[in-house]
């Protein structure tokens, strides 16, 4: 019943999000919020989201082929396809975010190595190779070094490319909401927060058929990595506001309050830190609650709605204050304000990138994980 209703969620996404799409691409983004003050927005966000899931998904499928903890035996496949599945989606969500979409083959024939974002472009190409290599691996030799080499490599490519996003935005000193030292070190705890969430979801709610007591075990040790990344997460953000607020620096007091008490104040405290992360350090602090596949899963939505949310409220705070004295009032336009909230284009292009992250997922799982399994088995057995 849960994957029916999650494959019709996912379709219905997709088809709203056909729209959007559509505009973006025929008509530009004259229909997005974003402008020449805020320049990063809702799908920026996204992809901080989505390519952080799959960094997530990345290591957690370690936790099987590396670490060969019994908990994740039998769910690395699972992973590494998450991981190459969300990835793709982030990446195009940052797409849309393009002026020119089409230069991108720019970044690999005329590469500026000088640039942190061609460091960022090429480290996810690589990043998404890995992946696509271990998942063969995973399928023709799971047990081989040349399986442990490149999880190796991928897992330590996962943290740097989640670190990467923290050092992106951080080293831009102009913004001090983000030129945080330790952002990049928060980054790849998000991602493995992330992942979790999304494997409580996939285990809990995709997964029946596992072994009842491995199942179990899984769930709760997956209960008690969200516990600690939210708890890790919540210390991160008590660090940066509280250090914002009594340091008294006009550009950060005026983000920190954008996000406490201003237009994101219900995002922050009803969506992130209620939904995103009261409730479920709540229920998943007890054993037989987190141990109930139903419920885990539904924390795993929770937990991910929340992550969500929080990297719009990175995002966009950091871009309300004024870069410089008067430039709110010097000019008017449509594009041309401190206030941000995402178009409907906008909502309708995410909804397209996450219906085809979820069906991506949910088909790869039912039919192409299936299916390249019998064909491994059959090449095996023609060898033999």
């Amino acid at each position: 019943m849960l994957k029916k209703l999650s494959y019709a969620v996912g379709a219905l996404a997709l088809l709203f999000g056909l729209w959007g799409v559509y505009i973006r691409l025929f008509e530009g983004e004259q229909s997005a919020n974003y402008g020449s003050y805020i320049g990063w927005g809702l799908w920026v966000a996204m992809y901080l989201f989505l390519a952080g899931l799959a960094a997530g998904a990345y290591m957690l499928a370690a936790f099987d082929y590396l670490f060969n903890v019994p908990q994740f035996k039998g769910t690395g496949k699972t992973m590494l396809w998450a991981a190459l599945v969300t990835l793709p989606a982030g990446l195009a969500s940052i797409g849309m975010d393009l002026g020119h979409m089409e230069r991108i083959w720019k970044v690999y024939l005329q590469p500026n190595f000088t640039s942190f974002l061609t460091w960022m472009v090429w480290g996810y190409t690589i990043f998404l190779i890995l992946i696509a290599v271990s998942l063969y691996f995973a399928f023709t030799a799971p047990e081989k070094k040349a399986m442990k080499a490149v999880m190796w490599i991928g897992f330590v490519v996962s943290i740097l490319v989640a670190g990467g996003v923290g050092f992106l935005l951080g080293g831009n000193a102009a913004r001090l909401y983000w030129h945080v030292g330790l952002l990049p070190v928060q980054f790849p705890v998000f991602a493995i927060a992330s992942g979790a969430g999304l494997m409580l979801l996939i285990v809990g709610w995709f997964m029946p058929n596992m072994d009842e007591k491995q199942r179990g075990d899984l769930l709760w040790l997956l209960a008690i990595i969200s516990i600690a990344t939210s708890v890790a997460k919540l210390y991160f953000l008590v660090a940066d506001y509280t250090q914002s607020l009594y340091g008294g620096v006009t550009d950060n007091l005026i983000a920190v309050n954008y996000v406490l008490n201003g237009p994101y104040a219900f995002m922050f405290w009803g969506v992130q830190i209620v939904i995103g992360l009261l409730i479920p350090v709540i229920v998943l602090a007890q054993p037989k609650l987190a141990k109930n596949g139903t419920i885990a899963g539904l924390m795993g939505v929770f937990l991910l709605i929340g992550y969500a949310a929080a990297r719009i409220l990175i995002v966009v705070p950091g871009q309300v204050a004024e870069m410089m004295p008067g430039q709110a009032e010097a000019f008017y336009g449509p594009k041309l304000t401190l206030d941000y909230t995402p178009s409907l284009m906008e909502w309708s292009v995410t909804s397209a990138v996450m219906g085809f992250a979820l069906l991506g997922i949910l088909i790869g799982m039912d039919y192409l994980l299936a299916y390249f399994s019998r064909l491994t088995a059959r090449s095996t057995e023609v060898k033999k």
